[in-house]
């Protein structure tokens, strides 16, 4: 006898069998994008945030993936900003429409380039992490970008009474004039904006040479004859790339007043690339100090160790260490947020409070960030260039060397 209801009952059955379950159907890989500079002057910086961004997605792929959506994979999707702000923003357009399901975002270093960057992925809802300085990234009422170094004002804040403290302990006196060699991007503006708006002024400090100039230099020569002729006690050194960095520098010391002998600082981790030593000298570099927002500690000695092992690098930078931390605190918003969804993953860093995981990858050891998308009290660090090694001096702890300042 003819049972029609059997053949329908097991063709169900069948698709039923076939169909994925809903754990199953999560364990699609989950995309997380990061746009950096890969070519153009800035490059080198993008290439060691890669560095790190990758290693990270290693090691949770590693260690099990997306546990909360059945061990899903994590993917990571690579766009160049290329040498311009235009070129970056086109980049993010590339990602939001060749990429409907990626989850968030890190990148794009630059100030000027994470600007035009975030103005893209904020109108998408998707959720971008940033190191990049400038206080303007978080300062426009996005709800979808989070800066977890401080803002290059804030930096700025902590960073002029910190050098006029150590100058005074390590030369018995208060430096009374000071000088100003800088680029016009957008990290370098915000730097500098409190101490021009009165910070020099609270500080009892007379700017003796102020220079700003458009990157990337061609001849260094009139910027620094004006520092040689005007001698300031100390002198900041505000640029945004390698080789304006190495220009800089080289030509201080030519023009007999590098860093040796005219305390100088520096502001970005680009000042602790591997590659700067390598085109500028270890000689050039010695005693200029350098703020930041993270660094290297004894803390991370095994990733440290293993990302030197990894990559040939010969020591984890901001950059690296950065992205690495990004990339975590993006894993453990999709975990929380149980669904590889954008705008949960959102809520999920917004609601973040914690001293663990992804934290102890950044200075201070704590993740939380206020309704801007701004880490809260994320500090200031301090290194040094000693001896052709970039050594962490501020603030004082475990593993950390001695700051010195250079005497006239």
């Amino acid at each position: 006898m003819h049972r029609p209801w059997l053949t329908l009952s097991a063709l169900a059955l069948a698709a039923a069998l076939a169909a994925p379950s809903p754990v199953a159907a999560q364990q699609k890989d989950v995309e997380i994008a990061l746009i950096v500079p890969l070519s153009g002057p800035w490059a080198r910086q993008g290439q060691l945030e890669r560095m790190g961004a990758e290693m990270a997605i290693d090691d949770i792929n590693n260690s099990g993936g997306i546990k909360s959506l059945g061990g899903a994979k994590v993917k990571l999707v690579v766009l160049d900003t290329g040498d311009s702000a235009e070129k970056a923003k086109n980049a993010a357009q590339r990602l939001v429409a060749q990429n409907p399901d990626v989850i968030g975002g890190v990148g794009a270093w630059l100030s000027s380039f994470t600007l035009a960057v975030t103005e893209v992925t904020e109108r998408a809802e998707l959720p971008w992490l940033t190191l990049s300085y400038s206080d303007q990234i978080t300062g426009r009422g996005f709800h979808y970008v989070f800066q977890t170094s401080a803002t290059a004002d804030k930096q700025s804040e902590m960073a002029l009474p910190t050098i006029m403290d150590l100058a005074q302990k390590s030369t018995g006196k208060k430096p009374t004039t000071t000088g100003v060699l800088q680029d016009n991007t957008a990290a370098p503006v915000s730097f500098m904006k409190p101490m021009r708006g009165g910070g020099f002024e609270k500080a009892g400090l007379k700017v003796v040479v102020d220079e700003v100039y458009t990157p990337p230099l061609s001849d260094a020569t009139p910027l620094v004859a004006k520092v040689r002729t005007a001698r300031p006690d100390f002198l900041w050194v505000i640029s945004t790339n390698i080789p304006d960095d190495s220009l800089l520098m080289q030509k201080l010391t030519e023009m007999g007043v590098g860093a040796d002998k005219l305390p100088a600082v520096g502001n970005g981790a680009h000042f602790g690339a591997p590659e700067l030593v390598k085109v500028a000298g270890a000689d050039v570099l010695e005693g200029l100090l350098v703020t930041v927002a993270n660094w290297s500690t004894d803390a991370q000695k095994d990733l440290f160790d293993r990302f030197k092992k990894r990559t040939g690098e010969p020591w984890l930078t901001q950059d690296s260490l950065c992205a690495y931390g990004h990339v975590w605190i993006l894993k453990e918003a999709v975990e929380k947020a149980g669904v590889a969804d954008k705008r949960k993953v959102n809520e999920a860093i917004h609601a973040m409070d914690t001293s663990e995981g992804s934290a102890k990858f950044f200075a201070g050891n704590h993740i939380k960030f206020d309704a801007a998308g701004r880490r809260i009290d994320a500090p200031l660090v301090i290194f040094q260039w000693q001896n052709g090694v970039p050594v962490t001096v501020y603030p004082q702890g475990p593993g950390t060397g001695t700051a010195k300042w250079a005497m006239k």
